[in-house]
């Protein structure tokens, strides 16, 4: 087995000042958290506990970097569920550079009192914020918090954006900042992105991954609501792993929690590089794995089908080589992904895993020069000419590959009107096998050659003008009215008929020549 060598496991990335968000449910957490950061990164729902994990995100305070942590609400009753939220939750404390203690303008409920008590040996690295100060009239129901005997205290609306640059100055002076003209480049990592079906190890590798609690795992289906973000360093590189929310039937989605968590499981698709798409080995695929598998495909990503739980397998010979023929013959759209079965639990072939990952990466971003890219075109329209239709041949004139990530090329035909499609995916298999692309989807699109306009700058060639008229009067009438092109090889017909009147003309000209 190899060895997975993960380096980056603290329990958040402490490279940044760490700012946390904590409180009660329902008091506007996962608001400000998104209104900070400037983009619908929390789920934010009326049910109260909508946020279970804590959810790090890139923050620029001021143009400087820190960490931002929106967490789950910390409850009374400690059982269950709500024990492992608030554990994540209050964890955050000692780590923290800030703390934002919200708490709701229009209530002082028993949770807020026992989080008053909890938090007050923090009391240095608390900004009390009070929210929902959403007009002049609740403008003096702030001054009622000055008797917790907190010092920073800021009344905000999370929902409207009032107070909100009274709250970043306040955090910029407990950090000792200032604020920066320009923002610094954001580091380049490669993203991968976990999809699947509910528990079939989702959370678990993510915590393997980044070698820390990152996501809640727990046997209950439905626990990631948010996708859940981390970075670790793999053989010298940087990864961000975004944890995603298990994907279900739309049918089996009951709440509308769970459906805002599968649409932004499945938006990450498109801020992945590579998706890895988990599969229960002991189960079998579904339709649901299978439109998955598509999207990732129109999106252009990388993806690797990961075999999860080989642990659990009963030892019986040839039985996984069984499992990857049958998920191969499942996943037809799937016929270049690399297959790689795993136990996230035991971290058997993640390493295995993460090298696949790097080689898919470096496809996605592999660019072929265009003179070495028509170099083979003309080979393997050598080895294997475009079909015949109605009008001609098809011909493939020239080629050039347009975009990296997702990779596409551009090619230019005489014709494309019922372009053989048996032909580009001829074409595909090609690029694939002798270009160095076997493990990623690639797209192909086509243009049309358009002529010189210059050509016709002399104006029409007067043997044209005999030609066309010769051929519509050898028409019958019947033909003319109903339109001989549209009948089927009427285009054929008309090439020929053309060509008779041409020989016609050349035969004219030199009778006339001769005379």
């Amino acid at each position: 087995m190899q060895r997975l060598e993960i380096t980056n496991k603290a329990d958040i990335d402490r490279s940044l000042p760490l700012v946390s968000i904590i409180g009660r449910p329902n008091v506007g957490k996962s608001t400000l958290f998104n209104r900070l950061i400037g983009k619908r990164r929390a789920i934010t729902d009326p049910t109260p506990g909508v946020t279970r994990d804590p959810i790090p995100e890139l923050w620029l305070l001021g143009n400087h970097p820190v960490t931002l942590v929106d967490s789950g609400g910390i409850k009374v009753d400690r059982e269950g569920m709500d024990g492992l939220v608030a554990e994540k939750s209050m964890s955050l404390l000692d780590q923290s550079d800030a703390i934002i203690f919200m708490m709701d303008c229009t209530e002082v409920t028993g949770e807020d009192e026992m989080l008053l008590k909890d938090l007050r040996p923090y009391t240095d690295k608390i900004l009390l914020v009070v929210n929902k100060i959403d007009d002049i009239q609740r403008e003096d129901l702030v001054w009622n918090f000055y008797n917790y005997g907190y010092q920073r205290i800021v009344g905000i609306s999370a929902a409207h954006g009032l107070g909100i640059e009274e709250l970043e100055d306040s955090l910029l002076g407990m950090l000792d900042l200032e604020r920066l003209e320009e923002a610094p480049e954001e580091p380049e990592s490669i993203k991968i992105a976990i999809l699947g079906k509910p528990n079939t190890g989702k959370s678990t590798l993510t915590n393997l991954l980044t070698g820390r609690s990152v996501s809640i795992v727990s046997d209950i289906a439905g626990t990631t609501r948010d996708v859940m973000r981390a970075t670790f360093t793999y053989k010298g590189t940087d990864y961000t792993v975004l944890d995603t929310a298990g994907i279900r039937r739309k049918t089996k989605v009951e709440e509308d929690v769970e459906y805002y968590s599968v649409n932004r499981a499945i938006k990450t698709i498109d801020e992945a590089d590579v998706v890895i798409l988990m599969i229960d080995i002991r189960d079998s695929v579904t339709d649901q794995d299978k439109k998955i598998a598509s999207l990732i495909v129109r999106r252009g990503k990388g993806v690797i089908l990961a075999l999860n739980k080989t642990d659990l397998l009963k030892g019986t010979p040839n039985q996984l080589e069984a499992v990857k023929d049958r998920v191969r013959f499942l996943f037809p759209v799937l016929s270049f992904a690399p297959i790689v079965p795993i136990s996230a639990l035991m971290g058997d072939e993640v390493g295995s895993l993460l090298d696949k990952v790097w080689v898919l990466w470096k496809q996605l971003n592999k660019r072929v020069d265009t003179a070495t890219l028509n170099a083979n075109l003309k080979t393997w329209g050598e080895t294997y000419q475009p079909p015949r239709g109605a009008s001609g041949h098809y011909k493939v004139l020239y080629a050039t590959q347009v975009s990296v990530t997702p990779v596409r090329f551009l090619l230019f035909v005489n014709r494309i009107k019922a372009f053989p499609e048996t032909y580009l995916s001829y074409l595909k298999n090609c690029i694939r096998k002798d270009l160095g692309f076997t493990s990623i989807p690639i797209e192909i699109s086509l243009r049309e050659r358009r002529r010189n306009p210059s050509l016709n700058e002399k104006g029409p060639d007067r043997r044209d003008a005999e030609v066309d008229k010769m051929v519509k009067a050898s028409r019958p009438a019947s033909n003319k009215a109903r339109g001989v092109s549209r009948k089927p090889g009427g285009k054929a017909r008309m090439g020929k008929e053309r060509e008779r009147a041409e020989k016609a003309v050349r035969n004219s000209r030199q009778k006339r020549k001769g005379s």
